[in-house]
């Protein structure tokens, strides 16, 4: 494998101190490589590693291994996810292998969404492994060369490990031990579910400052635009673990409608300047869905230009 690939962007930045900004980028849903480029293409420059999904809300699209793999052609380095829903350690295993042998370098862990909710609910599901246990794998298969087995690899897959975490599930109390399994099980890196109820972060984040947890771990705070209100009201009512507080829903009706969108983009800034001074938040994961050429705009509005190169 080609030197130029041999280490994580993002686990550079982040170890440098820098305060670090991901983006996304959804694969197609089918072979459409000029819809890909039209998505990653405003990411270029303005972000440290782009998340390329798995077949995420349980919808069949482009694998996220190949157009991980693209990402790195056109010069972007992707965060490439993988969901324990549709493998089993064998498959996963393999396709770890396979995603390091074409440069990729870093790997968010996930359980999935349940594909009851997506288009094909009566697909079966297959969770051989959790979402911890596929943590721990991966770090095995790095810093051990072992597969599950205790077979030798020749080559290990030396990735830079990420996980999830939504700091605002039920039970609240819950949430900040989910995140120090997920440590102890091998993230390098979290990267949280879209904050919008900031003082219910702010309680959270201080606990893990408390407890040690941003010492072993990088946090990436979420944030992800409103672009109206509708878009507000359906988070707030309809998406299991967010918590959309009426004070937002209350702000975007107090614009013009043809302002909504940058009030969201605004409220977003705010976000932002106020991680990039919080103890414990290493760097923001903007998930900017579908608006992903807007993505220039927030950074700069946003003050995280020129990103370091390194």
């Amino acid at each position: 494998m080609s030197e130029l690939k041999s280490g994580s962007n993002l686990e550079k930045v982040l170890k440098a101190g820098h305060f670090a900004f991901t983006g996304e980028c959804g694969p197609p849903r089918g072979a459409n490589i000029d819809h890909l480029k039209e998505k990653y293409e405003p990411l270029k420059g303005m972000v440290d590693a782009v998340n390329v999904t798995d077949n995420q809300t349980a919808v069949v699209r482009m694998s996220s291994m190949a157009a991980s793999a693209l990402l790195v052609q056109a010069g972007l380095e992707p965060n490439y996810q993988m969901v324990c829903r549709d493998r089993n350690r064998l498959a996963m295993m393999s396709d770890i292998l396979g995603a390091y042998s074409l440069g990729i370098r870093n790997m968010l862990c996930l359980s999935g969404d349940h594909q009851k909710f997506g288009d094909h609910p009566q697909s079966k599901n297959v969770y051989d492994i959790d979402s911890m246990q596929l943590i721990s794998m991966v770090k095995k298969m790095r810093d051990e060369g072992k597969f599950l087995n205790e077979d030798e690899i020749d080559v290990p897959p030396k990735m830079f490990i990420g996980a999830a975490s939504n700091p605002f599930g039920d039970p609240f109390e819950f949430r900040i031990y989910r995140l120090a399994n997920k440590i102890a099980a091998g993230a390098d890196f979290i990267q949280t579910q879209c904050i919008y109820n900031m003082p219910k972060f702010r309680e959270f984040i201080k606990k893990a400052v408390d407890m040690g947890l941003t010492e072993k771990c990088f946090l990436l705070a979420g944030v992800t635009p409103m672009k109206s209100v509708g878009m507000a009201k359906y988070m707030k009512s309809r998406v299991p673990g967010m918590d959309v507080p009426d004070e937002i829903i209350k702000r975007l009706q107090g614009v013009d409608k043809k302002e909504v969108a940058d009030e969201g983009i605004r409220i977003a800034c705010e976000q932002i300047e106020e991680f990039k001074e919080m103890k414990g938040v290493a760097g923001v994961h903007l998930m900017a869905i579908e608006w992903e050429h807007r993505v220039p705009e927030i950074a700069e509005r946003a003050g995280v230009l020129p990103r370091p190169v390194i």
